[in-house]
């Protein structure tokens, strides 16, 4: 067998070897293995999870081999659940795997302890009244819960979670925590002992930007009344000032310096998505909070006294235009600082921790050291429970969406999926699943759909015939293209809430395939 570190190279360097160790631990349950459950875990078993657990109580069936890679002819006849149990084992021995041959409804209502046993569990084609049920199940259990369906040419993935905090959300685009709008006296000191107007050219040409910035904002802010650049033409005229100090064109590190002159622009202090944070009521924190809230009630303190508005500095520093000596020392200078920043944090954790009447010594100092360097990009996301957003939608989004070109048809599967839920309720089938009464069949699952949307408030606003047709056109089949995309689509997001990394999605996301779109909706 593969080491580990060769095995899961790729993905490590995604995630990380926390992340592969979060994963390693987790255990899943899937219910219901056709194409789409089978599709999402498959790719998470790939990735190394600790254990699968697949729950299908049906038998192959001749439909199963045009449409699921994970049994062929000999499967006919026997469990589904033990055939892509068996399949999925070969893909990665290193995961334990085992399958239960019942029903998921079946178990949701006679045994709903039995999924406290998880770390997540992956719903696939459940129908509404088992949705809900499951659940209530998985939020009272304290269980992550993702739903998954494919239907046609459209399929949803949704989360279900009270609470998920993300210490490493990673954002694509983030500003680097270099505080040339706010010094501290180090830096300030460094920078002072350098001469812009150095004689010569070579040393000139290589003065690292960060202190070029930090000198010319500090010159400003003495003739500006102690304000940085804000207006357009204070920011023009900052750029020339920085230009008017290159003495040769080839000067890169001046080049840098214009081209960073923003970070000298930004505000000061915290985002307002941290100040949500650190302002929300679980920042209280009391003997049964979490070791992330713990360490916000840190920040919390931290930003008020040591940190004066600012959170831990991060202490990385960009490449730049520079001499190898200044390089060095700056970056030293700045690893210094979160060093010691990191050492207050991890002080007032365990004082927290103490006076809480937990263990001081409970949260790790690898932790602590991740949520100083991440301090800027924390995210907390919860989501409603699913009876409460299917009973009482957003009205006012819900409309939004239903009125808004874009999203019409995004909304009008949101609806319809729903709806076929009603119809098979009704009808013990689901609209256009077997041969002859189609016309039947479309206008009772229009009569279904307009019920629905006038249960939801939504009187007088309908979906488009094309849109119902289609929906009777699908006959509930599970196509493999959109079972394979709308698995990639709910492993990832297995992936994010298990590593506690990325930021996993707000919302029902849809996927149209008649459009080639995908579209996020949130209704609460």
């Amino acid at each position: 067998m593969a080491e580990p570190k060769t095995k899961y190279d790729r993905q490590l360097r995604i995630w990380g070897e926390q992340g592969q160790a979060a994963l390693e631990k987790a255990s899943i349950c899937l219910l219901n293995c056709g194409p789409t459950g089978s599709e999402t875990l498959k790719n998470l078993v790939l990735g190394g999870v600790g254990s699968i657990t697949v729950v299908d109580g049906s038998k192959v069936e001749p439909g199963d081999l045009g449409n699921n890679f994970m049994v062929d002819e000999s499967s006919r006849g026997q469990s589904k659940a033990k055939c892509v149990c068996s399949f999925l084992q070969e893909l990665n021995d290193a995961v334990k795997a085992k399958f239960i041959e019942e029903y998921p409804e079946a178990l949701i209502d006679t045994n709903p302890s039995f999924f406290s046993q998880f770390t997540l569990v992956v719903a696939t084609q459940l129908v509404e009244q088992s949705m809900v049920k499951l659940d209530r199940i998985c939020r009272q259990a304290n269980v992550m819960l993702i739903f998954a369906r494919s239907y046609g040419l459209t399929g949803l993935v949704r989360i279900s979670v009270k609470e998920h905090a993300v210490i490493e959300s990673k954002p694509d685009h983030f500003l680097d925590d270099l505080r040339l709008n706010n010094p501290w006296p180090e830096l300030r000191g460094f920078a002072e002992a350098i001469d812009l107007n150095v004689q010569d050219p070579v040393a000139h040409k290589h003065i690292p930007y960060v202190v070029i910035l930090v000198k010319m904002a500090d010159k400003w802010t003495k003739s500006h009344g102690g304000s940085l650049p804000s207006t357009r033409e204070e920011k023009r005229e900052f750029k020339e000032l920085l230009k008017a100090r290159m003495v040769a064109v080839d000067e890169d590190n001046y080049k840098e310096a214009i081209d960073a002159s923003f970070k000298v622009f930004a505000p000061r202090g915290i985002s307002s998505d941290l100040q949500l944070i650190i302002n929300d009521s679980c920042a209280e924190v009391d003997s049964n909070s979490s070791d992330f809230w713990v360490m916000v009630a840190a920040l919390k303190e931290f930003i008020a006294n040591e940190g004066g508005g600012e959170v831990p500095l991060e202490g990385s520093i960009p490449d730049m235009t520079s001499s190898t000596e200044h390089y060095v020392n700056l970056q030293k200078i700045y690893q210094a600082k979160s060093e010691a920043d990191f050492l207050v944090i991890e002080q007032r954790v365990r004082n927290i921790l103490k006076k809480i009447g937990r263990d001081p010594r409970i949260i790790p100092k690898a932790m602590i050291k991740s949520f100083c360097k991440n301090a800027r990009k924390l995210k907390v996301c919860r989501y409603r429970l699913i009876e409460d957003e299917y009973n009482n939608p957003s009205l006012a989004e819900l409309q939004k969406y239903l009125t808004d070109e874009d999203y019409s048809i995004a909304v009008g599967f949101y609806i319809l999926l729903r709806a076929v839920d009603r119809y098979a309720a009704n009808f013990n089938r689901f609209p256009g699943q077997f041969d002859g009464g189609m016309d039947e069949d479309i206008s009772r699952l229009k009569t279904t759909a307009v019920s629905l949307l006038n249960d939801l408030g939504c009187n007088g606003l309908t979906l488009t015939e094309d849109l119902i047709n289609e929906m009777c056109r699908f006959g509930a089949a599970e196509l493999h293209a959109v079972a394979a995309f709308i698995g990639g689509i709910a492993s990832q997001e297995v992936i994010k809430l298990i590593t506690k990394q990325f930021v996993p999605m707000s919302g029902t996301y849809v996927f149209n395939g008649i459009d080639h779109k995908s579209q996020l909706l949130t209704l609460y």
